[in-house]
């Protein structure tokens, strides 16, 4: 019997329109592979938003995208609305979609593409086989704790402070999320925190400690954040999932990020409990090459495929997606940014027809 979904697709700014048009004929070929009807729903947010309504995340789009099975979103941001006032720039728009979804878990995948391994700064040998995913609580810890400020003291010097701060309610349900991933993967999950010196952590590390009694066959480990830093880059296959606070998880997506080379191949997911999930891809806006057929698009369809798994729980279509992908690759064929010798470059466009032809196999 035929599923059906309804879709809210945001394509923003910059190549989003490019490269989400080539995420939407993936999913029209996967619909009818696998007996799935999508209906799909366009809104503004982001630089877009702000110049058709004057904010950059409007109420309309906002209600739509709650009214969805999930949300797809391309990028969002620019040059053109660097000088607005913080409040009504398009990050603002992005920041106001996470807290209005409540979405609280940010799924960043890490995984070494064969095909572009040369990419990594990493030696071969180090990186080979990576396939790691970070979960990354994303509404709580520092960024949002209170108070926060900037004061001047008696002495007339300014001072900087923020919270960091989690209650045993949020460290459950982000480590609840990490467990269940980490159950569909390798069955392995590493908790990082820095409880040897942060209260805060000693609270995350007992809480996930504690919850780990629910999941006796997940292998649980815990790592000081700094050595988890040095472990990504010196021994990165030791890890299959990874769960940490805001700041922490911040940082280590990025760092994980970077093993593979390319931020052009990178999706993620954001998701909450009984919501719509978030998936975009980790890249941004490149506002200097929108419009002239150059974008990757192969995160925003990557991004598609999570939205599969996690946000539809359709992983046989997600992994004809990311099968897809990886026949491409070892066709041979490159966007510019992850162009390497002997290989053919193709546009935007073209590589969305590539992985058409593919996903048609």
């Amino acid at each position: 019997m035929t599923q059906n979904y309804r879709l809210t697709l945001l394509p923003g700014d910059g190549i989003g329109p490019e490269i989400m048009s080539v995420a939407v004929d993936v999913l029209k070929v996967i619909a009818k592979r696998f007996d799935l009807e999508f209906e799909f729903h366009y809104a503004l947010v982001g630089g877009s938003a702000i110049d058709e309504t004057g904010e950059p995340l409007p109420q309309e789009t906002l209600k739509q995208c709650k009214e969805s099975d999930a949300v797809l979103l391309a990028a969002i941001g620019g040059y053109k609305w660097d000088n607005l006032p913080r409040h009504q720039r398009p990050e603002t728009g992005l920041l106001g979609l996470r807290s209005g979804l409540q979405l609280f878990a940010n799924l960043r995948p890490a995984t070494i593409v064969p095909q572009l391994i040369e990419a990594s700064p990493l030696k071969r040998e180090i990186i080979e086989g990576v396939d790691l995913m970070v979960v990354r609580e994303l509404t709580g810890g520092i960024y949002f704790g209170e108070p926060k400020g900037i004061f001047t003291d008696t002495d007339g010097h300014q001072r900087g402070f923020n919270t960091m701060v989690y209650a045993d309610w949020e460290v459950d349900r982000i480590a609840k999320v990490a467990f269940e991933i980490a159950a569909k993967r390798g069955g392995k999950l590493c908790s990082v925190d820095k409880a040897n010196v942060l209260d805060v952590s000693q609270l995350w590390r007992d809480r996930v400690t504690l919850l780990a009694n629910d999941y006796p066959e997940i292998e649980l480990s815990h790592l000081y954040v700094d050595n988890a830093a040095m472990q990504l880059v010196r021994s990165p296959r030791q890890f299959d999932t990874i769960v940490t606070g805001n700041l922490f998880g911040d940082i280590l997506s990025d760092l994980a990020a970077v093993l593979t080379g390319s931020i052009g191949m990178l999706p993620s997911a954001s998701l909450g409990q009984g919501v719509p999930g978030l998936f975009e891809p980790v890249h941004g806006s490149a506002p200097d090459i929108a419009g002239m057929d150059k974008a990757n698009p192969l995160a925003q369809v990557l991004s598609a495929a999570m939205m599969l798994r996690y946000g539809l729980d359709q992983p046989q279509a997600a992994s004809h997606i990311e099968q897809a992908v990886h026949n491409v690759l070892e066709a041979g064929y490159r966007t510019g940014d992850i162009m390497s010798r002997e290989m053919t470059l193709v546009g935007c466009q073209a590589m969305g027809k590539l992985l058409i032809t593919a996903l048609e196999v």
